[in-house]
């Protein structure tokens, strides 16, 4: 039983005077009426008419029970209204800065089902594996790896962001084995450029704790360009799971050194402090946090949780 649907039909019938009356106000059949009115009678354990076959008029419970759910559906049509009058009213343009990685493989699934609910919202999105401020740039939202620079922007975390070594299966074929996080050091090697480790690099194995300097044959803002630099054999590369999952569950890349992690930072959603009562802008970051977990299903895939520690 719908309480609301059986409550709403409860107090058509009582204002009509009649079932059919109260069916045609709906919108469905007068069966459909009775059904809800008996159902609502049964979870109360109540008669709230008293029927005939020339009238139907409401029982004492049932005058003390109307007063009562008028105020209800009169409340519920009002929120109802609101809702649809903030969809209506909501218009604009919400500018994003994403991450290349997150832009071309999440967030027009994101952007799609928002405008289902926000029609009138237009989207100006700059893809880029670049640092923005969203201040100084202009943006509404800016999603990114890092923490705010300033406090003028507020953080909102939405996963967390693991990175792992990979390689092509032809390059490693050809190369010595790869046992430990020294033996990196002798191969061509290309990472993300704003990684704040830099040249130094933490890698973890339970208690195990190694500290290597790392010196990258390529470092790039794009991390697709990386990607392609492990993809095309040319050497060892340190990529986000977010881009490197698929390569990984199809083969095309296999995992380095899967035994060790580094810092994992955490993907997030930076806006400045004066767009925190902004509608459009607190809508699309509700959708954003619903969206994902702290462990994102393509970690999940890679057999990559927090219990086992990687």
């Amino acid at each position: 039983m719908d309480i609301y649907l059986s409550i709403e039909a409860f107090v058509r019938v009582a204002e009509s005077g009649s079932f059919a009356a109260a069916a045609r106000q709906i919108g469905v059949a007068k069966s459909v009426i009775s059904t809800r009115v008996q159902q609502l009678e049964e979870h109360l354990d109540v008669s709230l008419f008293h029927r005939s076959s020339r009238a139907v008029k409401l029982s004492e419970f049932g005058v003390s029970y109307y007063s009562e759910c008028h105020d209800l559906i009169g409340r519920m049509q009002s929120l109802s209204q609101r809702s649809r009058d903030t969809t209506t009213a909501l218009t604009g343009t919400l500018r994003i800065a994403a991450l290349n990685g997150f832009a071309l493989e999440h967030l027009p699934g994101i952007v799609a089902t928002f405008r289902k609910s926000y029609p009138h919202i237009d989207f100006d999105v700059f893809a880029n594996d670049q640092v923005v401020d969203p201040v100084q740039e202009g943006y509404d939202i800016v999603l990114q790896i890092f923490p705010p620079a300033s406090e003028s922007l507020i953080e909102r975390r939405l996963f967390r962001m693991r990175g792992v070594f990979v390689a092509a299966p032809g390059y490693l074929k050809e190369k010595p084995p790869i046992s430990t996080p020294d033996d990196l050091c002798g191969h061509d090697f290309a990472c993300y450029r704003y990684y704040p480790w830099r040249n130094r690099w933490s890698l973890n194995s339970g208690a195990q704790h190694s500290e290597i300097s790392l010196v990258p044959t390529l470092r790039s803002n794009s991390v697709h360009l990386v990607q392609e630099f492990a993809r095309r054999e040319v050497g060892i590369a340190y990529l986000p799971t977010m881009v490197a999952y698929r390569d990984l569950l199809e083969g095309r890349l296999v995992r380095v050194l899967p035994e060790f992690e580094t810092d994992v930072p955490y993907f997030s959603a930076v806006y400045p402090t004066s767009h925190r009562a902004t509608a459009k802008v607190k809508l699309f970051l509700d959708l954003l946090s619903s969206s994902f977990s702290m462990e994102p299903e393509w970690d999940r895939l890679l057999g990559l949780t927090e219990a086992k520690g990687q």
